[in-house]
């Protein structure tokens, strides 16, 4: 069906609200019982459900409801990421407003036999708070303080039916930018707006489109940066599965606006969900005259194409991605030229991540002013964090710039796991920073994060508690970050792996205090030095441990332990008077360096034992082997 105009897009519109009416509604708007009434039951299809068996639930529960008769009554799907990954796989009940955590295949035939048939509420399924008990129906604390905006669809719509979309505003926003609104205009509205880049800079997007469409070129492209690859995080992910449509309208946006008639998204070939829906929704905007020659009857033309990265870190930086799509080696270039100057094939380019992309529909539709009033003076809108580490509520938040982490990580993540004690939150992935407990209530922006020794970056944020040794967490990132230089520059390709000598030597108990010396000084060398984002940003966690953490590593050095005791060469496990002589530990030691006789306490060699704690594991008697 191809779209002519703009008025077969809202007569498909007013079609297509049908489809996705059932879940807007609430127990209060709608008796359930209602003649007609089809229920909608979403199963979480998010990467963390989706690996704890939600397809197989939703394909059971498909099957017992047509073995009952109940199709036709009860549609079952998967969207995208419901975000609250801890309590997965999670389902949602529509127009019955009911949420249900931790569901198994095994729940499936009580969920429609007391839920569906029986018209009762499955308590046990229901989320419930760890400190009150209280049970939640729906309104999960976990989404109190949220604001979904580049989400705003993830877990909603059906990603792989573009009905569903433009049910929901979808391409509405572009058919504005085609007849009523200039290129110019867009860009001003983005430039009002106050977005900016959420892959990591803060880069403000308008000003990019800005430069792309003044530079003077027969042709232009915009690029959509889908590759993901911090650890622990998975914000663009999500939406790519849950909303890819959201993405394509953006850049078909950003092709009006900058003069560009071809897109390219690159995405991780490791994404193979992502993948294959941003197939589906090409497809069916092209089908549907969104993408092609004269979209809704206009005289601008646009396509998109996808390319594959082969999961280089570096090629997460805009000129080694653009070389990637050139096949050529993905490695950085000195700028000036900027890629808005001269670009892909040496033409300017403007390049997006994922989630700045997903922002701008809602921009165009709801304006300037709107997105500008969420947030703080220098950055507007909302942020989507990957919440992970030692947080009770592991998951996928969206809240407005300048909420502090303390309403992150204790209201929304529930605190942290164990009842321990937090000690620091790392931000923006490995080029992020460790930010200590006295920073608990600054509110989160580019400018406040990068004042203390940190950054925004892509949006991960894992919690550390206080059995993390921030001495062994700086190495542990500086070990990602030396091992994904393309080694084109040698403050990187050397600087890091010198940087990660220092380290190891401290976290094994060999370290000096002209190390610490050494470390800080080269940190700052390859700051100043480095050819690109990676390579600058690299000491970061070492900068920012060093800043507010010193004291573990003079505990290092000079002590000889590790206060969290979680370096290896620097622990010793000793066995106290309150072993009985059970003998466990001699029949589990691998090198055989426990001694003793039974029913009397045993003795540790020392210089043989190689610390890696199975006689702890296997004493029964509390306190009689320690760890120090």
């Amino acid at each position: 069906m191809k779209l002519k105009n703009t008025d077969d897009l809202n007569a498909l519109k007013a079609q297509s609200l049908k489809l996705i009416a059932t879940r807007r509604l609430t127990d209060t708007d709608s008796d359930q019982n209602t003649p007609g009434l089809v229920r909608h039951v979403m199963v979480c299809g998010g990467p963390g459900c989706h690996s704890s068996g939600s397809p197989g639930i939703a394909e059971r529960l498909e099957e017992e409801l047509s073995r009952r008769g109940l199709s036709e009554q009860i549609k079952v799907f998967q969207p995208g990421c419901f975000g609250f990954c801890e309590k997965g796989p999670m389902m949602e009940i529509h127009p019955d407003n009911i949420t249900y955590c931790e569901v198994s295949a095994d729940d499936v035939t009580t969920i429609v036999e007391e839920h569906f048939l029986a018209g009762k509420v499955v308590e046990h399924l229901l989320y419930m708070d760890p400190n009150t008990k209280e049970r939640f129906p729906a309104n999960i604390p976990f989404y109190n303080g949220q604001l979904r905006i580049a989400l705003r669809n993830v877990g909603y719509i059906a990603p792989e039916n573009i009905l569903e979309y433009i049910g929901a505003d979808g391409y509405q926003a572009l058919a504005k930018v085609l007849f009523e609104m200039t290129p110019l205009d867009v860009i001003d509205v983005l430039k009002d707006s106050g977005l900016r880049g959420r892959g990591g800079a803060g880069f403000p997007t308008g000003a990019k489109w800005e430069f792309t469409r003044r530079s003077q070129a027969d042709q232009r492209y915009i690029i959509c940066n889908a590759d993901e690859g911090d650890p622990g995080a998975f914000m663009d992910r999500s939406v790519l599965e849950g909303d890819p449509h959201s993405v394509i309208e953006a850049m078909i946006i950003a092709g009006a606006a900058i003069g560009a008639s071809e897109g390219f998204i690159y995405v991780r070939a490791e994404y193979p969900a992502a993948i294959r829906r941003l197939q589906i929704a090409i497809a069916q905007a092209r089908e549907y005259g969104l993408l092609g020659q004269g979209i809704l009857g206009s005289d601008f033309s646009f396509d998109i194409e996808l390319k594959y990265g082969a999961g280089a870190f570096v090629c997460g930086e805009e000129t080694a991605l653009i070389h990637s799509i050139e096949g050529a080696r993905g490695e950085p270039t000195v700028k000036p030229p900027f890629p808005a100057q001269k670009g892909l094939w040496g033409k300017p380019t403007c390049v997006n991540n994922v989630e700045t992309l997903a922002n701008i529909p809602a921009i165009i539709l709801k304006g300037a002013q709107w997105f500008a009033s969420i947030g703080t003076e220098k950055s507007k809108g909302t942020k989507v964090f990957a919440l992970a580490g030692k947080v009770n509520n592991v998951g996928l938040v969206e809240v407005p710039m300048g909420t502090t982490l303390r309403q992150i990580i204790f209201d929304i993540g529930g605190g942290i796991k164990l009842k321990k004690t937090f000690k620091a939150a790392q931000t923006g992935g490995p080029s992020g920073g460790c930010i200590p407990t006295k920073y608990l209530d600054l509110p989160i922006d580019y400018e406040s994060l990068t004042a203390i020794g940190s950054m925004m970056g892509s949006g991960g944020l894992i919690v550390l508690d206080e059995d993390d040794c921030m001495v062994n967490i700086a190495k542990y990132f500086l070990e990602f970050t030396m091992d994904e230089s393309c080694g084109r520059c040698t403050a990187c390709r050397v600087g890091t792996k010198r940087l990660y000598e220092i380290l190891t030597r401290i976290t094994e108990g060999q370290g000096t205090l002209e190390d610490l010396e050494n470390l800080e000084k080269l940190c700052h060398i390859i700051k100043d030095t480095a050819l690109c984002g990676l390579g600058q940003s690299a000491p970061n966690p070492i900068l920012s441990t060093l800043r507010y953490f010193r004291d573990e590593y003079i505990a290092h050095i000079v002590d000889k332990t590790c206060p969290a005791g979680v370096c290896q060469s620097l622990l010793k496990y000793e066995i106290t008077d309150k072993c009985v002589g059970c003998t466990l530990c001699v029949k589990k030691c691998p090198m055989s360096c426990i001694s003793g006789t039974p029913k009397k306490r045993h003795v540790i060699d020392q210089e043989r034992c190689l610390k890696c704690g199975a006689c702890m594991e296997q004493c029964r008697v509390a306190g009689a082997i320690i760890r120090r």
